[in-house]
């Protein structure tokens, strides 16, 4: 009887890896990792099975021995220019700058969606909302990153039209690219590169296997936000629109 009664609860509530991505925490599959390491609990109880439900009402749920409490209220995203030299997490071992540096001290809770590579610069998106962030930050909604890419050497159209497809990175063919020659200086050509995953190192793994290394990386734009104006370490809370257009690319609205 008292198990029925608990099964019975279990349907009533969120996915525990949702509660955990909406409390600004990691993304959904980051928390079934922790999860599955035994590192959750559940009012004091220990959880490694996923479909565990929460009734953010009652339920209490901490990670590491933290309590946590899901992000409440309305989706909050800014747009950042990640400088170079920057790394794209809350905190980093070895003591290098990471993407707080340049979070508003107004916003609470704030995490990046997807990443860049420590040398790489450009528009990254922060936001409060877990299940925003894995949506963009997933393939599979499609949403496209536009990257301004300088290489070393001068690419034909042939050697473009191969990698269109979609590139073989890490013995695994990938999503389709779109690819677009801008100019070439001397021996160094810039090209616009849109992207629908973001591999660790995807660019320069693709571009280097046919001959051309990656020298600088610039995101341009992710979805509908657009970098545009803006420099090095600034930062611009996204306007309501731009963020119903967001949802509306992943699907999330129709």
């Amino acid at each position: 009887m008292i198990e029925i009664e608990k099964d019975k609860n279990q349907a009533i509530g969120i996915r525990l890896q949702k509660y955990i991505a909406d409390a600004g925490l990691a993304s959904r599959r980051k928390a079934e990792k922790m999860i599955s390491e035994g590192r959750v609990t559940l009012n004091g109880s220990p959880v490694t099975r996923l479909g565990t439900k929460v009734d953010p009402t009652v339920d209490h749920v901490r990670v590491d021995g933290k309590m946590i409490r899901p992000v409440t209220g309305q989706s909050v995203v800014f747009a950042l220019y990640k400088p170079k030299s920057c790394i794209t997490t809350l905190d980093d071992p070895q003591g290098r700058d990471t993407i707080v540096k340049y979070f508003p001290k107004s916003a609470k809770r704030l995490f990046p969606v997807g990443r860049l590579d420590y040398d790489a610069e450009g528009l990254i998106l922060l936001t409060n909302d877990g299940e925003l962030a894995q949506n963009i930050a997933h393939p599979g909604k499609h949403v496209w990153k536009e990257y301004f890419v300088k290489i070393r050497g001068k690419i034909s159209p042939e050697e473009i039209g191969r990698l269109k497809p979609g590139p073989v990175i890490d013995g695994k063919k990938r999503q389709p690219v779109m690819i677009r020659h801008l100019h070439t200086i001397n021996d160094k050509t810039w090209l616009s590169v849109s992207l629908q995953e973001g591999l660790k190192h995807h660019l320069k793994k693709m571009f280097g296997q046919i001959g051309f290394p990656v020298l600088k990386i610039k995101r341009y734009s992710i979805g509908n936000v657009e970098l545009k104006e803006m420099k090095p370490g600034e930062i611009r809370k996204l306007s309501s629109e731009e963020v119903s257009n967001l949802l509306e690319t992943i699907g999330a609205i129709q």
